[in-house]
């Protein structure tokens, strides 16, 4: 038995947190043994415990990657333990090679890079953490093993597994209204380009229609231009729902307008499931799930126009429409599987495990 400990840091129920829910649901417990390290209180632990997965709650780790004190407390506590898996939190990393464990991380997020990172001293930093407190190195994009090598991470640490959801079961369309009805499942910030999105909707004809699933501090701001821009009959405000099968079984389309942050998105996975294609920006991980044609349509980042032209070309064709539910139904199944995630995860592990450690 191979007894894995994962380690995040997150507070909340994010894209890491998901991606680990669906590892925990789909594992090989006849040949692994896992453990959860997570923060006390965290909004994951309700759901990790319908798993049935051994979890540890710490005082310490709150949303943060490095603190001398949550070194502390994990270097004691992954003792024993084959290999640590982390979420996003580099005081697991070093505690577990003090404690004399193998680790892997994973790099759930993409983002821009900024100029003093591109900057050789920087980058030799980097991929010296990366050397020193990592065995491997988990990337759910290509574009996230780019950022990584951009960055100074040598590229033969890094092993691209694309996230991936169980199916959805499709439900009573809940949230369906007459006409098209386009939807975007996402934190309300900034760097996810509801904004632009809203610009888009627009110029739209009145019969397209647009549900905002998610809650974030932009909320207010992008209530206010909806209104402004006389959206208020063709937009609706859902807030956060766990529940995503509902709000996708509502859907003809989906929408995803990132600029700032995106990897491998689970909602547009989690649509493929149940044929929802999608329209994206061409941002980060964006581009390597969804095949242009095939599943949807990819378009420039902060391009309003090109957003709504895209929408407006698959809502007036059904023919189309259809030939691109029945390839985001095809690309999940082939690519975007939960199971998939989960092996290609555990054969790395055991790959990890059986590699001298160079430095």
């Amino acid at each position: 038995m191979i007894k894995i400990a994962h380690c995040i840091s997150d507070t909340n129920f994010g894209g890491a947190g998901r991606v680990l829910l669906h590892y925990c649901k789909e594992r090989d417990q006849k040949n692994f043994e896992l453990t959860v390290f997570l923060p006390k209180g965290s909004a994951l632990l309700p759901p990790l415990r319908e798993t049935g997965v051994k979890i540890i709650e710490l005082e310490g780790l709150y949303d943060r990657s490095l603190h001398w004190k949550d070194i502390g407390l994990l270097r004691r506590a992954l003792k024993g333990f084959d290999l640590v898996h982390a979420h996003g939190a580099l005081s697991a990393r070093i505690a577990a090679r003090l404690a004399g464990v193998k680790v892997v991380y994973t790099r759930h997020s993409i983002f821009e890079l900024k100029k003093i990172s591109r900057f050789a001293p920087v980058r030799w930093l980097k991929g010296r953490i990366d050397r020193l407190f990592a065995d491997g190195i988990i990337a759910v994009s290509p574009a996230a093993k780019e950022l990584l090598a951009q960055s100074g991470t040598p590229s033969s640490m890094v092993r691209v597994i694309f996230n991936g959801v169980p199916p959805l079961k499709r439900e009573a369309p809940i949230y369906r209204e007459e006409g098209f009805m386009v939807g975007i499942a996402a934190r309300l910030t900034k760097v996810k380009g509801h904004e632009d999105l809203l610009r888009a909707f627009a110029v739209l004809p009145e019969g397209i229609k647009l549900l905002i699933a998610g809650e974030g501090p932009e909320e207010e701001t992008l209530r206010a231009l909806s209104k402004e821009l006389g959206l208020s009959d063709r937009v609706r405000f859902l807030g956060f729902t766990q529940e995503i099968a509902p709000l996708m079984s509502s859907l003809d389309l989906q929408v995803n307008a990132s600029f700032g942050t995106e990897a491998t998105s689970m909602a547009l996975l989690e649509g493929f499931s149940l044929g929802v294609p999608a329209v994206v920006t061409d941002f980060g991980g964006n581009p390597y799930v969804v095949e242009a044609g095939i599943s949807g349509e990819i378009v420039a980042k902060r391009n309003p126009a090109a957003m709504a032209e895209a929408i407006l070309r698959i809502a007036k064709d059904s023919g189309y429409h259809q030939r691109l539910q029945q390839g985001a139904a095809d690309v999940y199944s082939k690519k975007f599987r939960a199971d998939r995630m989960v092996r290609e995860t555990e054969s790395y592990y055991r790959e990890v495990l059986a590699n001298e450690k160079k430095v």
